[in-house]
């Protein structure tokens, strides 16, 4: 996990340190690859109680305090470093939220596995979105810039962030991209996050929301196995539904597993290709930037 190796917010860890790279103001930065080569220098030492614990063939790397393991640093050593790296990622979400809470923007991050069918259901927003209020789009892959095109071409503007090993983004790199965008007031802005279902669920990047998208191609037992980023999230699409009728997938067992991590969690049936569930969805949004408006208008100036 990230905040394992602390990869996340610009920083390269070196013998267990984290080296903070300077922020500049306007300056776009490139993100170093984390280096953990030289932190494990030292003679590895087995965690005996993980493997004294094996059940029905289950070695158990999540159970100790951290929730997670990394060869040859200590559970405590693990705990600082997350919190140190949250800490800091969390500042700068701050600022990204306050940015939002002044402008009215309605900040919302969509996150999933790979293939889920996010920038398709983008697509099809932004086409059904067109005209009704300003949109744009912060775009998050390991590499190229493919999706974001696909936005462009859709009529959204688009900023494409390349993470290269990393595997999620962070609040600094959606603040770095926000400045390109030049964000109108009283606009959507659609975050698509690095296609994965671990350690984007620890980072906040300001957004008022997190949307997990859940596809019918994968297991309804996804949430069970990835429970962190469904309770961390307030709405579930569960996509390419026009494709039930040819798989074995029980979409109720899917939204009750979901609800057993997070029991308030919204779920919305929904098709891209269909247009099943977009009506609802929409509305969703609606709502969303109205809101963000009018608490905008109450704020004191």
């Amino acid at each position: 996990m990230c905040t394992t190796c602390g990869c996340g917010i610009g920083q390269t860890l070196i013998a267990g340190h984290a080296l903070k790279q300077p922020r500049k103001p306007g300056e776009v930065m490139r993100y170093r690859v984390h280096e953990v080569g030289a932190a494990l220098a030292h003679p590895h030492t087995h965690q005996h109680g993980v493997l004294d614990g094996v059940l029905n063939g289950v070695l158990d790397f999540g159970a100790g305090a951290a929730g997670t393991h990394a060869p040859g640093i200590s559970q405590s050593r693990m705990i600082k470093i997350e919190r140190d790296i949250l800490a800091k990622n969390n500042d700068y979400a701050a600022e990204n939220r306050d940015y939002f809470s002044t402008h009215g923007i309605f900040a919302l991050n969509l996150v999933s596995s790979p293939g889920s069918g996010k920038t398709t259901l983008l697509v099809k927003t932004i086409a059904a979105l067109h005209g009704a209020l300003p949109i744009a789009v912060i775009e998050g892959d390991q590499q190229t810039d493919n999706d974001a095109a696909r936005i462009r071409a859709a009529g959204a503007p688009a900023v494409q962030i390349n993470t290269g090993k990393g595997c999620h983004l962070d609040a600094y790199m959606v603040g770095q991209a926000m400045q390109p965008l030049h964000l109108q007031d009283h606009s959507l802005l659609l975050i698509e996050n690095v296609g994965n279902l671990v350690c984007p669920a620890s980072f906040d990047l300001g957004e008022a929301h997190k949307v997990v998208i859940l596809s019918v191609t994968e297991g309804e037992d996804k949430p069970l196995k990835y429970p962190d980023m469904f309770r961390a999230a307030d709405l579930m699409l569960l996509n390419k539904c026009d494709l039930l009728p040819y798989l074995e997938f029980d979409a109720g067992l899917a939204v009750d597993y979901a609800r057993r991590i997070n029991p308030k969690l919204k779920v919305i049936r929904i098709s891209a290709s269909s247009g099943e569930g977009m009506t609802e969805w929409l509305d969703w949004i609606a709502v969303g930037c109205r809101n963000v408006a009018h608490r905008r208008t109450e704020s004191p100036a």
